[in-house]
């Protein structure tokens, strides 16, 4: 059964508005106030040149906000960009390993990387990680706590090894590094990471449906239908211990009426 709540549109309303409330209230990072290093700072340096004609080559700006997504099949992770009429992918990372298969993180020590939708603040940088460079993605979430799910510390890192975290190689974790540095730097109050079992198109959904995982990953559906209509990042809340998606537009609103599916 689908797990979205059922809303009027006042509720809806209202929804949105505190969300944008509280997004104007949260006061942007500065380049003072993110975590660094000498070491991180030396790696930025190095790799900018490179990633500034590689940004500019797609018609992007070092510092435009950014959006990640991951997919655990096929094992990828994306970059996307705004400037300004939605955001456009700019690259697309392998990764090197993660932890766990398909399905959610549950427990401490489960080895499981998570899925669901997380945000990632200046304080969540990590310049000084032992896996060269890392962020983390912000697990456990509201919703995370909700179902009583316990852990920390889920970390995008490089060092290509993982004990319930997304590891890149050094040199694509020193470049999503960097992307995710300057947006914060110029302004974004913080970057959206979706991290999802595959692609959840409709094919895909029915291709997996024997998996005890399916009612959840159809409860994270409407979040990923949402940026593949619009390109814009949904806002992504919690009620009720349920994810629920404040849409954006007439054309998402008709399409997830009352927070339903198709």
């Amino acid at each position: 059964m689908n797990s979205f709540r059922i809303f009027s549109v006042f509720s809806k309303g209202l929804l949105a508005a505190a969300l944008l409330a509280w997004a104007w209230s949260v006061p942007a990072a500065t380049a003072d106030d993110l975590p660094t290093t000498p070491k991180a700072e030396s790696l930025m340096a190095k790799i900018r040149p490179k990633l500034q004609q590689d940004l500019q080559a797609k018609g992007f700006t070092v510092g435009q906000p950014i959006f990640v997504r991951i997919f655990k099949i096929p094992g990828t992770l994306e970059v996307w960009m705004n400037k300004g009429r939605g955001y456009q992918l700019f690259k697309t990372y392998n990764i090197c390993t993660y932890s766990g298969f398909p399905g959610p993180k549950l427990n401490e020590g489960d080895w499981q990387a998570p899925e669901g939708f997380y945000n990632v603040a200046a304080e969540q940088l990590n310049p000084n990680s032992g896996y060269h460079l890392a962020f983390d993605v912000g697990y456990p979430n509201e919703f995370d706590v909700a179902k009583h799910r316990t852990g920390g510390l889920i970390m995008v890192h490089g060092n290509c090894k993982s004990v319930g975290c997304f590891a890149m190689t050094n040199g694509r974790i020193e470049e999503i590094y960097f992307l995710a540095h300057e947006a914060l730097a110029q302004g974004q109050e913080q970057f959206s990471v979706h991290i999802f079992p595959f692609p959840l198109t409709q094919r895909n959904l029915r291709k997996f449906s024997a998996s005890p995982w399916i009612s959840f990953w159809k409860s994270l559906e409407p979040g990923y239908a949402a940026f593949e209509q619009l390109k814009q990042v949904p806002e992504i809340a919690v009620h009720n211990g349920e994810y629920v998606v404040a849409s954006r537009g007439p054309k998402l609103a008709m399409r997830h009426s009352l927070f339903g599916q198709d």
